[in-house]
């Protein structure tokens, strides 16, 4: 049974800072009834890229309630730091959110990387390259323990012993799992060896392509077929149906941020649909399959609008 559906998904990803349960739950059945294929919530403890003494949702929590409040929305977190959340409990955790779901979720790792929040929870926070060790063994563990009756492992980071997990997850073979970050070296490595999916920002084409040369050599290594990682990038838009709109909208986002129109210009893509769309197709070309907008609430109606009514639909046709 395939992991994924054929063909392009479409969705948001929204880190739940700033924001109180209804306006959340709201932003997540919006894009449910704007006909997008995903939402997901990140998992971090206190706001990131904003004043950090603000509010924050816990993510698995909020994620399985948002799994409760919807029906079709594949439902995802992207991604879950190795540092604070032990494969074990993870894969437990996950097998439940799957069965809240009726099967829709998919599951993100990543090597962690805000320190701040492991300063004030004392939460230790080792060097990169030993995240990315405990990264590739946590990745593995989790498989085991969604498809085996019972896991033994011995590494340098976790021990288990004759663990059961049940009740398996409702998706066969098992859960979608992601892995998050960019590193040529070892992140890539952990995703060729682990990942069903590969999740990270939109970044120049050029770069791109020179990510997935190198994800493609990590998983000749590994004996594995690349087309097998499904491809997803998070990108930063305004959207406006003509450059009027999209000024209009770049200034009603920035007041709500926050932030002068230049400042926020310099960090997202405010742009028509026609050219948000041209400017995604390459990466289509690539083999990416899933775009993620970025909807950190407050996030504005028209660009969702937008960006599932037109972009989508365009990038479909293609």
């Amino acid at each position: 049974m395939p992991l994924f559906p054929e063909g392009l998904r479409f969705g948001i990803h929204a880190g739940q800072q700033y924001t109180d349960f209804p306006s959340y739950l709201q932003l997540w059945r919006t894009a449910e009834e704007l006909g997008l294929d995903w939402a997901s919530v990140f998992d971090h403890f206190m706001p990131i890229q904003a004043d950090p003494e603000g509010p924050c949702f816990e993510g698995l929590s909020l994620l399985s309630a948002m799994a409760a409040h919807t029906k079709r929305l594949r439902c995802g977190i992207i991604v879950a730091g190795v540092t604070y959340r032990h494969p074990a409990l993870i894969a437990k955790i996950a097998a439940t959110i799957d069965h809240v779901s009726g099967g829709r979720l998919e599951l993100g790792m990543g090597g962690a990387w805000y320190q701040l929040e492991h300063d004030q929870y004392g939460i230790p926070f080792p060097p990169i390259a030993q995240r990315l060790s405990m990264l590739a063994e946590a990745a593995g563990i989790v498989k085991s323990l969604w498809t085996r009756p019972t896991t033994t492992f011995s590494g340098r980071h976790y021990q288990l012993r004759q663990a059961r997990s049940e009740p398996k997850p409702l998706q066969e073979p098992h859960i979608p799992l992601w892995i998050g970050g960019a590193g040529e070296r070892r992140t890539l490595r952990v995703v060729a060896e682990h990942a069903d999916g590969w999740n990270t920002f939109l970044m120049p084409i050029e770069d791109y392509q020179h990510k997935l040369a190198v994800l493609d050599r990590h998983c000749a290594d590994l004996g594995r077929d690349r087309s097998q990682i499904r491809l997803q990038l998070v990108l930063q838009a305004v959207l406006g149906a003509d450059e009027h709109e999209v000024a209009d909208q770049l200034r009603l986002r920035a007041r709500a941020l926050a932030l002068e129109p230049e400042q926020l210009r310099e960090r997202v893509l405010a742009l028509t649909p026609e050219q948000l769309t041209a400017q995604l197709a390459p990466y289509v070309d690539l083999g990416v399959c899933d775009f993620l907008l970025l909807a950190r609430p407050p996030m504005d109606q028209r660009t969702l609008q937008l960006f599932a009514h037109e972009v989508a639909p365009a990038l479909r046709a293609r």
